[in-house]
């Protein structure tokens, strides 16, 4: 979603006159997009900002304006702490970046917005054209969360949910399209939760699944209490729905879950997964693990292990519990780090495991590849399967925005690799 609104706020900038610029040394403004998610987060702020002030030290000193959820969530102690940073802008603001930096620029005041305005922001954002022309694009169309999970700080830094409309989406999707999008992911806090009058999450992938230039479409992140029948079955009836579903999981154990608040259990988890596998047999999952939760005990823990095991994710993100200062998990005592750490290595261990064997029954086989980039330099192109995995392969012709067949011929922790096979068509270099 940062990457989404990170490209949102590159157009919104033009209307103050500012471009991107790829010399960072010629920038007259940062901009530091930020997640809160993770432990330490606003230590990388303020690590970034130092670099910052060593690079213009003898130059003249750029407009920093610090944006996200870290801006959100510690805006005030920012301005206090850091008299380097300009302004700080909340999630839900950053449609006044134009208005902000004019006021930085004539009043050398320093700012602080970090209101919840999302339907002004997205009022604000209907107005700028998503210039975005990658051939695989973001497309946000739902924010904010009201599941309060007990660890969790989005629901303070997006505040409550809040779906786009539906026109308002498709319009954008045909943008991206006209750009020459080939694949969209639409994105949410808990993008299956969108609800805006009659129309839900499937309604727009149904929708998007009549656009002719669009070949595939992906969405994330999703939550298990949202996964809807009619959702479930567009993995039947949607062929440019893309057979893998991250659908975040967290705990193996029913007991942790409801410490978490998830608002699912076990058994529900594994009742969507079979429906999905009996609706659509090739589709594979990944999922969000929190190893050491508050009250985690060792038959807990051992209980996620056979989750992965049973499922066998073909991708996993899987992290030690960090607490979030303002969520009611962060008030509760965890097990010493050391024990963590050793479930974290196991549990990773065996996920990586399972991510090598389906690997390694790829080799071999082939694999329809949507091609998005060339690598520096070298004839190397980027793209990934239907699976999501990235894929590289050599070429002399130019491989960006098509599909092509290839088949595996290696592969490490990250990457497929693998060689072009030929078409019947004779194939000429220009």
């Amino acid at each position: 979603m940062n990457v989404y609104d990170s490209n949102r706020i590159k157009e919104l900038a033009k209307k103050a006159g500012y471009f991107q610029t790829q010399n960072l040394l010629d920038a007259d403004c940062y901009v530091l997009n930020t997640c809160h998610i993770r432990e330490k987060a606003s230590d990388k702020v303020y690590h970034e900002v130092g670099r910052i002030k060593k690079k213009f030290r003898d130059k003249k000193k750029p407009i920093l304006i610090v944006a996200g959820c870290v801006a959100q969530a510690e805006g005030d102690e920012m301005i206090k702490k850091d008299k380097y940073i300009d302004g700080v802008v909340g999630p839900q603001s950053y449609q006044q970046i134009p208005n902000i930096l004019k006021e930085i620029e004539s009043n050398k005041k320093r700012i602080n917005s970090t209101d919840f305005n999302v339907i002004e922001k997205f009022d604000s954002l209907n107005l700028i054209r998503n210039n975005d022309s990658k051939i695989s694009s973001f497309l946000t169309i739902q924010e904010g969360c009201d599941k309060f999970c007990n660890f969790c700080v989005v629901p303070y830094t997006r505040g409550p949910e809040h779906s786009r409309s539906f026109e308002e989406v498709i319009i954008e999707a045909k943008q991206l399209i006209e750009n020459g999008s080939r694949e969209i992911t639409l994105l949410g806090q808990n993008v299956n939760a969108y609800n805006f009058g009659k129309y839900r999450l499937a309604d727009i992938i149904y929708k998007l699944n009549e656009l002719k230039s669009l070949d595939r479409i992906r969405f994330t992140t999703s939550h298990p209490k949202d996964m809807s029948n009619d959702l479930i079955n567009a993995y039947k009836e949607c062929e440019k729905l893309m057979p893998v579903l991250h659908l975040p999981v967290q705990s193996g154990s029913t007991k942790i879950l409801r410490l978490m608040n998830r608002k699912h259990t076990v058994e529900e988890y594994y009742e969507i997964i079979d429906r999905l596998k009996s609706i659509n047999p090739e589709i594979q999952f990944s999922s969000d693990f929190i190893i050491g939760y508050p009250g985690e005990t060792d038959h807990d823990f051992e209980k996620t292990v056979d989750l992965m095991k049973k499922i066998k994710f073909i991708n996993s993100y899987s992290y030690i519990y960090s607490p979030r200062p303002g969520t009611p998990a962060s008030l509760k005592k965890t097990d010493e780090k050391d024990k963590l750490k050793e479930r974290l290595i196991y549990f990773q261990k065996i996920s990586d495991e399972i991510k090598k064997d389906y690997r390694k029954k790829l080799l071999d086989t082939n694999l329809e590849i949507l091609f998005e980039n060339r690598l520096s330099n070298q004839n190397i192109y980027f793209g990934r399967d239907k699976y999501q995995n990235s894929v590289l392969a050599d070429s002399r012709l130019n491989l960006i925005g098509q599909k092509k067949n290839i088949k595996v011929n290696n592969f490490n922790h990250s990457t497929l690799f693998g060689n072009i096979l030929k078409s019947q068509k004779k194939e000429f270099v220009v």
